[in-house]
């Protein structure tokens, strides 16, 4: 043991809170010792570490990554685990170096709103390194686990008499091998858009500010959402035919992830549920255990060798790198199930806020986007203006309408039907539409909603607004500079510029000519007198 070398009892970290299993780097089990918990609390006790940033009532860094973890990678370090931190790095510069990186560690990245052009959010080939690069977006709650397919086991139900998930007939451990062999289990492919309760979390920021933790809270924009083709087996067949079934207590079906979970000074593996209910419905595919995504093997970044696919329901019920499935009577006590992702109404918050008044977030509501063209854009056009974005209902509720309004929400056009994407079940509709527009100036753009069951959007903010800033559900609204050429005084305008060898943007550049003549100005006047006559 190093002199500079922390330890616990004597034994030190390194060995401590060292990699469990051969061919799982960067993964911890703390569910399974209770007293590596304890000693990982100790001594982070009274730990110094950077406090969270302001990034609500200051404005948002222009960097890329936008904000940095640092009390995460403190905690990691302090327990000897920067192998994790390092090691997720390098998987991001790998697999995901073209996104928005709105949180360097744990990983949250973004998609570009270009990157969001296409039904399903598509892989990127780069040929003179011969690697793909996945565009979907990313909402990580720990580091990046790297686990051999060959070393890769799935436990269901108890082996040990510390786990209370033995709800199960009989507890099973399965390969990969196993599950991906169609000879024991049938496959299933289903289109699934995963979203982040956060996603379009800046709008409620930047109205009215709310819990700032920069990863629970993260500031979302509208590219915290994608849409994949996943391929596995539903959890349903694996736990009829493997398992023998379910006993009837089991209410819930807890999902354990490898990955390292910080939460006020203790440790856990990441640990969520969902319902039996949810895993048993429509033939079983709403809750897949899946090993491929859009035909490929599943990146690490999103879960490799195995990850829990919940369809219609918040992303964070979607467990990444899943290694155990405990059958439940009640819902997971994992922090991220019981203390976050809760729905604080309007009147609570800071000073009232407590885990059992606010309840879980499971489908997601109704939700739209615009994502071209960018809010403070100027838009040159003759009469019409284009506009493109997406739109998704949780729950089963397919997208049946979207409107777009050019004056803030008062007069609302139909996008046509032949201008949205195909329905499916779980997954967006993407869309585009030409919108009339007369007038000129600033314009205030939205896009609302109607899924299947007739839920629809609110028309501000302040309606969805919460105190965890989540499921950001209003209309989106974005603001356009109009400049309609079908007016004469405008293509002349345009003209005169033109010949000048001058840009119109940005509008804010003063005309270095005069905007009128001496003689068209006074004929004006003359016409139209600046005082009455009499």
């Amino acid at each position: 043991m190093a002199d500079s070398e922390l330890s616990y009892d004597g034994v030190p970290i390194s060995q401590l809170f060292a990699d469990e299993k051969p061919g799982w780097r960067g993964y911890v089990e703390w569910e399974e010792y209770p007293e590596k918990k304890r000693a990982a609390a100790e001594l982070m006790k009274g730990a110094k570490l950077t406090p969270p940033p302001e990034f609500q009532f200051a404005p948002l860094p222009t960097t890329n990554p936008v904000l940095v973890g640092h009390r995460w990678k403190e905690e990691h370090e302090l327990l000897g685990l920067k192998r994790i931190v390092d090691y997720s790095w390098e998987t991001v510069l790998r697999e995901k170096e073209n996104m928005i990186h709105l949180l360097d560690f744990p990983y949250n990245g973004e998609t570009r709103h270009e990157d969001l052009t296409t039904k399903i959010t598509n892989n990127k080939h780069h040929l003179l390194e011969r690697r793909i690069m996945l565009l979907h977006s990313v909402r990580n709650h720990g580091g990046i686990p790297d686990i051999d397919e060959d070393a890769f086991v799935l436990e269901i139900g108890a082996f040990n008499s510390f786990q209370s998930g033995g709800l199960v007939n009989s507890p099973v451990k399965l390969k990969l091998s196993d599950l991906k062999d169609p000879a024991k289990f049938p496959q299933a492919e289903v289109t699934v858009t995963l979203q982040c309760s956060g996603t379009r979390r800046i709008e409620q920021i930047s109205e009215y500010p709310g819990e700032g933790d920069e990863l629970i809270n993260a500031p979302w924009g509208e590219g915290a959402i994608g849409t994949a083709v996943y391929r596995g087996v539903p959890l349903k067949k694996v736990l009829k035919l493997a398992c023998g079934g379910v006993r009837p207590e089991c209410e819930h079906l807890e999902f354990i992830g490898a990955d390292t979970y910080f939460k006020k000074g203790h440790l856990f593996n990441y640990a969520v549920s969902a319902p039996y209910r949810k895993v048993r419905a429509n033939r079983g595919e709403e809750v897949l255990l899946a090993w491929e995504m859009n035909g490929q093997p599943l990146p690490k970044i999103h879960g490799a060798p195995l990850r829990v696919v919940v369809t219609g329901y918040i992303g964070a019920r979607s467990t990444k790198w899943v290694y155990r499935i405990n059958a439940l009577p009640v819902p997971s006590y994992g922090p991220v199930q019981r203390q976050e992702y809760l729905y604080f109404t309007s009147q609570i918050g800071k000073q009232n806020a407590k885990y059992s008044n606010g309840f879980p977030i499971g489908q997601m509501p109704v939700s739209s986007a615009i994502l071209t063209p960018l809010t403070k854009t100027v838009v040159i056009h003759d009469g019409k203006i284009t506009l493109s974005g997406w739109a998704y209902s949780g729950g089963g509720n397919w997208v049946e309408r979207v409107e777009i309004s050019p004056d803030g929400g008062h007069v609302w056009y139909r996008v046509p039907p032949e201008n949205l994407t195909e329905k499916h079940y779980h997954a967006w509709r993407l869309w585009h539409i030409d919108v009339p527009v007369d007038a000129e100036g600033w314009l205030e753009f939205c896009v609302r909603t109607w899924d299947a069951s007739c839920n629809t959007e609110p028309t501000y903010v302040r309606s969805a607004w919460n105190w965890d800033l989540h499921v950001t559900s209003s209309a989106h609204r974005i603001k356009i500079y109009s400049v309609n050429r079908t007016r004469a005084a405008t293509r002349e305008r345009l003209a005169v510029i033109e010949r000048h060898g001058l840009q119109f943007e940005p509008i804010t550049m003063p005309l270095p000519f005069a905007l009128e003549e001496k003689e068209a100005y006074d004929e004006a006047v003359a016409k139209y007198p600046r005082e009455p006559r009499s």
